[in-house]
């Protein structure tokens, strides 16, 4: 077993896009590559979890308009 890595944000934090955040296939209501955040757009982390078997945190983030996605650490920057 492995140590979990520690997140680097926390919820209630101000985030923002670091650029544009497309489709991977994980939201179900857009098209695949679909544009779904703009790079700049800022947001709030929501939630954080992890994904145990990559050992790699993920936020959870209200977006300006109203978008909650998944992201990745190097997905987005502190406001």
């Amino acid at each position: 077993m492995h140590d979990l890595r520690e997140h680097k944000y926390q919820w209630g934090q101000r985030v923002v896009a670091v650029a544009d955040l497309v489709n991977d296939g994980s939201y179900p209501e857009a098209a695949p590559e679909e544009l779904l955040v703009a790079g700049g757009t800022e947001g709030e982390i929501v939630n954080t979890g992890m994904h145990t078997d990559s050992n790699t945190p993920i936020y959870m983030v209200e977006f300006t308009g109203g978008k909650v996605l998944g992201c990745l650490e190097e997905e987005i920057n502190p406001v």
